[in-house]
């Protein structure tokens, strides 16, 4: 944005995502800070600014490790997500759980992601580590319970 703009030119690049936000599906991928850094020749800040403001409204949500996509609903953790799939692939205890690469993949999230939420699994039970031959089902999940 070469010109000063009394408006603030962090609302001005939130308009102009808006704009594209409405011509995405949800669950679209933004461009990537960098990106949007280089196409408005703006700092990190005024990005990140423009994108708490729509992230407001609730036009975005942040998904960590894999940048911010469009939401017209929020996106469950990773972690829930990652819990689910004992359930949806009906593994039992002593099944193998799929791979770091594999959960990368599917989830879309990054590899430091998707070890953040394998750490918390194991933490609470939920998986075994074997040293060489991957990850083992320890314990099933527990039904949320209604409340």
């Amino acid at each position: 944005m070469p010109e000063v703009s009394p408006r603030g030119t962090y609302l001005l690049i939130a308009d102009a995502l808006r704009k594209d936000i409405e011509e995405r599906p949800d669950g679209d991928a933004l461009p990537s800070e960098a990106a949007l850094m280089r196409t408005h020749d703006v700092s990190r800040n005024t990005i990140r600014r423009a994108l708490k403001t729509l992230e407001a409204e609730k036009l975005i949500t942040s998904v960590p490790g894999a940048g911010w996509r469009v939401s017209s609903k929020p996106i469950r953790p990773l972690i829930n997500r990652m819990t689910d799939l004992i359930r949806e692939e009906s593994l039992a205890v002593g099944d193998a759980y799929p791979s770091e690469s594999k959960l990368c993949e599917r989830f879309s999230a990054s590899r430091t992601a998707v070890r953040r939420a394998l750490a918390q699994m194991e933490g609470t039970g939920l998986l075994a580590t074997v040293h060489g031959k991957g990850r083992t089902v320890r314990a099933l999940p527990t039904e949320p319970k209604d409340t």
